[in-house]
């Protein structure tokens, strides 16, 4: 049986939970590298969840302000994410936001686990749940792969999203060239 959108979702918050306590007990190289990784993943998944999750909530009866909610946490955190990407890991200052953007993060995903996965188990067969999570894992493949707060809509990440993930992603080649 192929992975379902939630169960799929539930992996990647692990994966983003993990990659936080990376970040924040690594040093020097290890640390800007699971700092990397963890822009990367919360660029992509928040993208994917914008174009594909958050549209279906809004859908379900009583849906739309539980999204409005989520949509507004991604905005603050892309924000802040944004702001400390350009910062860089070594920064002074830099380890009390990574304490903020984990809790925000952490406290978002929790929202999402609690409020929007059971009314898309709720509406959606299991069929439709893995189709889902096929069509997450296609808009994380196009998906910008740094923060670019106020694209929060479906609308606006089709139509910025390709635009800025091959800027985003020549800016990581670049700079994986160049250490």
């Amino acid at each position: 049986m192929a992975d379902d959108v939630i169960t799929l979702l539930h992996r990647q918050h692990a994966t983003i939970r993990t990659l936080f306590a990376e970040v924040e007990t690594a040093t020097g190289d290890e640390r800007k590298d699971a700092w990397h990784r963890l822009v990367r993943l919360l660029s992509i998944h928040e993208t994917a969840e914008e174009e594909i999750v958050h549209p279906a909530v809004a859908r379900v009866n009583g849906g739309e302000p539980i999204v409005d909610a989520r949509v507004a946490e991604e905005h603050r955190a892309k924000e802040l994410l944004s702001t400390m990407d350009d910062m860089g890991p070594d920064a002074e200052g830099f380890d009390t936001l990574l304490v903020q953007l984990r809790d925000d993060v952490l406290a978002h995903a929790d929202h999402e686990e609690e409020a929007e996965f059971p009314l898309l188990r709720k509406v959606h067969d299991q069929e439709r749940l893995e189709r889902m999570a096929k069509a997450v894992e296609a808009a994380e493949a196009i998906a910008p792969t740094r923060p670019h707060p106020g694209v929060e809509s479906p609308i606006a990440n089709l139509a910025l999203g390709p635009v800025v993930a091959v800027v985003d992603k020549a800016r990581d080649a670049i700079r994986k060239v160049l250490g």
